[in-house]
């Protein structure tokens, strides 16, 4: 491939992901309308994205055939995928829209942190300073925030699962189709959250869905999930697994924004709140004009 073509690629895969993640924007508020609890939440959404990912295999004439060392790393993948959103949606719930969404920012400082140690690669000392500024403004937030302790505490374990799988994704891509990723790690998120219920008693009356619920969980299941996965899949042929969790963090941006349009959550934040947030923020926008310059020196040395 040509430089040329290269950086075509490139930027087009830049687009995907952003585009990816303005979808995400809108699972926070999503999941803030649909009344059931997260795991019952989540069970429906990867069902949903399950069989409408099943019935495009089938359209298109696709064999979903494995070997059986991919097949169990890809199920036990969507483990940590299900975990992500489970606790996702609980911060959510025992938070605010905004609060959980930028705890999601985190992302990025566990990318920095495993990628390196899951790779064997030489760890940046440019990402390390990125998380350590993270570590501040999500400090900041816990400091001012105290009331949501809770909910930021299940916000930040589940950007340690997103970080984890994203890192995984990143190798798999290599070897396998997106649409083929997204399949079977959503079926193991929907095998393993159902073996769950199953021990706890889950299945009751607490999972019957009202009226809005229902179209709230197809969008939820289809555009937001099996689309937006298979998408942000892709892109991580052309984008490392930190470049994709940097990205990924501007989620918060067009969440806070959606959040305020549809519950004014923004009126809920202290001052600390927003301090916090513009510590995170800023180190994910500034990061890569950082890694041009540091790249600039490097090549005229």
């Amino acid at each position: 491939m040509t430089p040329k073509n290269t950086s075509s690629a490139l930027n087009k895969n830049l687009l995907i992901l952003h585009f990816t993640v303005f979808i995400w924007g809108f699972t926070g508020i999503l999941g803030a309308l649909i009344s059931i609890s997260a795991v019952s939440l989540v069970w429906y959404r990867v069902l949903i994205a399950s069989a409408s990912l099943f019935l495009y295999f089938k359209v298109n004439k696709t064999g979903l055939s494995l070997g059986w060392k991919s097949f169990f790393q890809l199920i036990f993948t969507g483990a940590l995928v299900g975990g992500h959103w489970i606790l996702f949606f609980a911060s959510i719930k025992l938070s605010t829209v905004p609060v959980t969404l930028v705890c999601l920012s985190s992302i990025t400082l566990f990318t920095a942190v495993f990628e390196p140690l899951i790779n064997k690669s030489r760890i940046s000392r440019l990402q390390i300073l990125a998380g350590v500024l993270i570590i501040l403004g999500i400090a900041t937030i816990f400091k001012f925030e105290s009331r949501y302790t809770k909910g930021i505490e299940t916000g930040l374990l589940s950007a340690v699962c997103a970080s984890l799988f994203s890192i995984i994704n990143s190798r798999q891509v290599k070897k396998f189709e997106a649409p083929f990723i997204a399949f079977y790690e959503l079926s193991g998120a929907l095998l393993w959250i159902t073996i769950y219920l199953l021990f706890t008693g889950g299945f009751n009356e607490s999972m019957i869905l009202k009226g809005a619920d229902i179209g709230y969980l197809l969008i939820l299941g289809t555009v937001c999930t099996s689309l937006a996965y298979v998408a942000g899949v892709s892109v991580m042929r052309e984008l490392s697994a930190f470049r994709v969790a940097l990205i990924t963090n501007l989620e918060p941006v067009y969440g806070i924004i959606l959040s305020f349009v549809f519950f004014r959550d923004i009126n809920k934040m202290t001052a600390g709140f927003w301090v916090g947030a513009v510590i995170l923020l800023s180190t994910i926008f500034l990061y890569p004009v950082a890694q041009k310059q540091v790249a600039r020196r490097r090549t005229k040395s």
